[in-house]
């Protein structure tokens, strides 16, 4: 099968469009023909060296496809053989066939095409499990989505917004500003010209929940304009994962400071958030209530082009790998 390789860490100029073994499921597996994947910001760190896979994964790029299911192992049932899906993945996912289990499989959402689809699983498990399982965020309360314009930061405004919930988000240009403003956010915040601290003190007094993927320099300002009983979670350290800070916000205001991992979770852990995935946000795309941001799709042979996009920031939602 054709997939995207590369033999060493580097810039996107280490990736090259090659020939592999297709992979060999076990009895508890099934296999996916691939129609696309998406790009995300872990294939970035993996390709440079810093976001290793887990033990036994591929190590291929790529943590969520969409395709068809064509093989299948022993104790997979019947039922999933030829079916049009999509899949959260750990690793695999930039090549023509990938095998995963079930626990992270999801049938096509109501409208949502088998390319488009591919942009859905890694942000949709992420968002669910840390906003509405760690975070309990409920309706009446008011979410910060730091990095509003990527996908990550999208998918929380448009489950949010499918919800009732408000949201305030933080972006870094003035067209993302405007376009997280045309979501629904009620106060978008384009960090390089304004401090998020100071105007979400003066214009809302406080947030309850925060999804931060930027960690640094971040973290003080946030336990700050946290109201009490809020709940801090770090998904990412784009600045650094290294701070000096001072913790008294989080004794006063008994705050609640978490962060996850999707990728090395189990299958156990990942099927439960699956299933919460087709029990509540299924409905809100059969409802027309979300509907995907996807700011480019990009052709199998310009995977170099797509990761040099997303690292300039310039991607206003998700990016998809056709393959």
């Amino acid at each position: 099968m054709k997939a995207v390789l590369f033999d060493n860490y580097g810039d996107s100029s280490v990736m090259y469009c090659g020939e592999i073994e297709q992979p060999e499921i076990n009895e508890d597996e099934v296999l996916i023909k691939v129609a696309a994947a998406g790009i995300n910001r872990p294939d970035i760190l993996q390709r440079q060296g810093s976001y290793p896979p887990p033990a036994g994964a591929s190590r291929i790029l790529g943590l969520e496809v969409s395709g068809k299911i064509i093989k299948i192992g022993k104790n997979i049932s019947l039922d999933f053989l030829n079916k049009d899906v999509c899949a959260l993945v750990t690793g695999g996912g930039y090549a023509e066939y990938v095998k995963t289990t079930v626990s992270t499989v999801l049938p096509l959402p109501k409208g949502v095409n088998i390319i488009e689809a591919a942009a859905i699983p890694e942000t949709f498990f992420t968002v669910w499990t840390n906003l509405f399982d760690s975070g309990s965020l409920k309706k009446n309360e008011t979410l910060l989505i730091h990095g509003g314009a990527s996908g990550i930061g999208i998918t929380a405004a448009l489950i949010a917004k499918a919800m009732g919930i408000k949201f305030v988000a933080t972006v870094g240009s003035d067209k993302k500003r405007k376009f997280l403003d045309s979501v629904g956010s009620d106060l978008t915040i384009n960090y390089k010209e304004d401090d998020f601290e100071k105007l979400i003190k003066d214009k809302l007094s406080g947030v309850d929940v925060i999804l931060d993927i930027v960690g640094g320099e971040y973290f003080q300002k946030n336990i700050n304009i946290l109201n009490k009983f809020g709940r801090l979670i770090n998904i990412a350290y784009l600045q650094s994962p290294l701070i000096k800070a001072n913790l008294l916000p989080i004794m006063l205001k008994r705050l609640v400071v978490t962060g996850s991992t999707l990728r090395v979770r189990s299958d156990e852990e990942k099927a439960v958030i699956r299933d919460s995935l087709i029990s509540n946000v299924w409905p809100l795309f059969e409802k027309k209530s979300i509907n995907l941001v996807i700011d480019k799709k990009f052709n199998f042979d310009d995977v170099k082009k797509a990761h040099e996009y997303m690292e300039k920031n310039q991607n206003i939602g998700k990016l998809v790998l056709k393959i």
